[in-house]
């Protein structure tokens, strides 16, 4: 018995894995963008980090004295279904201010500012609309 339970949990599992997609933000302090897309319905998972740069694994002193050329960036994980990237990017743009090229808000300085990531295409249209 335990067998097929366990067989039935994997199988739906993977289905619900193929409801999940990812985006990719850096607005500032990734801590504050990272609070308030949780807070979106459809959001599983909001985790931050650091993208670009020459630094590999670089710490947040590092990336914070700016030096290492890396974005705070926060990856979005979501369930299509409940939301889409459309939405998060309205969401995204609404916590920033795009005209801010050196920071956003009281976080200054190169990692922390602004740009929406694209995986495809259709997010790349999306973005490029939106500017």
């Amino acid at each position: 018995m335990k067998k097929i339970f366990f067989f039935i949990f994997l199988f739906q599992t993977s289905l619900f894995a193929q409801n999940l997609e990812k985006a990719y933000f850096a607005g500032g302090c990734f801590w504050c963008m990272e609070e308030s897309f949780e807070k979106k319905e459809g959001v599983i998972e909001v985790i931050s980090g650091y993208s670009g740069g020459t630094t590999k694994n670089p710490t947040y002193k590092e990336v914070t004295y700016g030096n290492t050329g890396h974005f705070e960036v926060i990856e979005i994980i979501y369930d299509k279904n409940k939301i889409n990237f459309r939405e998060l990017l309205d969401h995204f743009w609404i916590n920033i201010d795009p005209f801010d090229e050196y920071g956003q808000f009281c976080d200054k300085g190169y990692s922390y500012r602004s740009v929406a990531f694209y995986q495809n295409d259709e997010q790349k249209k999306y973005i490029e609309n939106r500017l």
